[in-house]
């Protein structure tokens, strides 16, 4: 897929972070995006900076994500693009004792559901609603209509202690990675996933720099935090070059995560 002022995209989780190195990377290009976020302050002058559009938007919500498209297709037409990349984490173990009391707990469920929620549902009701839109466009010389990228993590195949919620749900978005490329390629929109390891985002940034340091020490090569940049490349890789449809992609300079 050619980029470029005729082509639309919708990048979710895209005021900051990873999402918003894609919005970044994206308009650079040409193509005109929507930001779907919580955040609203962020997101709007991002939008501002690169010429977009804002749509404040909870992805587990069914009439938040309705309503972020009708406004992002108002604005900039239907989307030939969606990039996934709005997403949140906890760690809990499993069932634990606490060392004072001797109390035993387990995971809250709700807790558990909530991360399943937001990455793995939310990710899947984005992609379901742009692709019923996509169906409608003309397709390009080559029969493709649309691209959608989705992030996961490394985690979703070691995943660590404390992450059974978001392993699970990012091991979702891998595993629906080709059902969905395949339910889809027909009508020529091709879907691919993105892994990333330890990336330096805004998740970052409160951890101590003695932490970044022994995390950026940890990857074999190079040893270093990912930059948002490198994840914004990829999916760009992935959106143009028009061979690339139905994979799962890890970015994470090789590292293989720990149990702990």
């Amino acid at each position: 897929m050619k980029l470029d002022s005729s082509v639309a995209a919708v990048v979710t989780g895209g005021a900051s972070g990873l999402g918003e190195a894609t919005v970044r990377a994206l308009a650079a290009q040409g193509v005109k995006v929507a930001i779907f976020d919580m955040n609203e302050q962020k997101g709007e002058a991002v939008a501002s900076e690169v010429g977009g559009v804002f749509c404040k938007c909870n992805v587990t919500s069914e009439e938040d994500v309705d309503a972020a498209f009708a406004k992002a297709r108002a604005a900039h037409g239907q989307e030939r693009i969606l990039v996934n990349c709005a997403g949140t984490g906890n760690a809990i173990k499993t069932a634990s004792r606490d060392k004072q009391t001797g109390e035993t707990k387990h995971f809250p469920l709700d807790s558990f559901n909530t991360i399943i929620q937001i990455n793995l549902v939310g990710t899947f009701r984005c992609i379901a609603k742009s692709a019923k839109g996509m169906l409608d466009l003309e397709p390009l010389e080559d029969g493709e209509r649309g691209a959608i990228v989705n992030t996961a993590s490394v985690a979703a195949e070691d995943g660590q202690m404390g992450q059974a919620a978001y392993s699970a749900s990012k091991g979702g978005i891998v595993g629906m990675t080709l059902p969905i490329a395949r339910d889809l390629a027909g009508d020529g929109i091709r879907v691919n996933t993105i892994l990333p390891g330890i990336f330096n985002t805004p998740l970052m940034q409160f951890a101590p720099p003695q932490v970044k340091d022994a995390l950026a020490a940890s990857v074999p090569f190079p040893k270093r935090l990912g930059n948002a940049p490198e994840y914004a490349q990829l999916a760009l890789t992935m959106i143009t070059n028009g061979y690339f449809n139905g994979e799962d992609v890890r970015l994470d300079g090789a590292i293989r995560m720990a149990p702990r």
